[in-house]
């Protein structure tokens, strides 16, 4: 059964300027082509996986990148990102395809957007009645690290589990040699 075409399995031509917008949504597509390597073909043991008792399986940090491109998507748009997570998507398939769904959306949303705009974009949690703004600098050293990073746990992980990400993913280029 062939694969459904999912966004960010490559990361598209660079933009022609190195406006502050594009730079946020070649972040995110950076972001989007390493998790769509990363959580592709993934088996229950490596979902199940987790180091240690007191660490996150590979599926639970799953469920947090999904909460980081919440954000992320949210914060292009200065809307407030409700926390707690109310829900997740309701198993890895749909996990996945809504994770880049968010990322893909982001990433059209920042393209081409000037340094002016960009600065008036805000990182905005909601916390029951509370709200808390912060600039969207901190979406850098925040949320699109943050997924960073545990998009490389995910890479590990299923490393450790035998399942080791394709061959020929090439993070540089953003593109992938089947």
């Amino acid at each position: 059964m062939a694969q459904v075409s999912l966004p960010l399995e490559q990361i598209p031509s660079p933009p022609d300027t190195a406006e502050a917008g594009n730079l946020l949504a070649r972040m995110t597509q950076g972001l989007g082509y390493r998790y769509y390597w990363a959580s592709r073909d993934l088996r229950q043991e490596d979902l199940d996986y987790r180091p240690s008792k007191e660490a996150a399986s590979s599926y639970e940090t799953l469920e947090h990148i999904y909460g980081l491109a919440e954000v992320i998507r949210n914060s292009a748009l200065s809307k407030a990102s409700i926390r707690p997570v109310a829900s997740f998507p309701k198993d890895h398939k749909a996990l996945r395809t809504e994770t880049l769904a968010l990322l893909d959306e982001a990433q059209a949303l920042f393209l081409g957007k000037s340094a002016a705009e960009i600065a008036t974009l805000e990182v905005i949690f909601q916390r029951g009645e509370n709200s808390f703004s912060f600039p969207v600098w901190n979406l850098i050293n925040g949320p699109l690290s943050d997924a960073l990073y545990h998009t490389g746990q995910v890479v590990s992980f299923r490393r450790t589990t035998g399942n080791p990400i394709q061959k020929g993913v090439n993070v540089f280029t953003g593109k992938t040699k089947e």
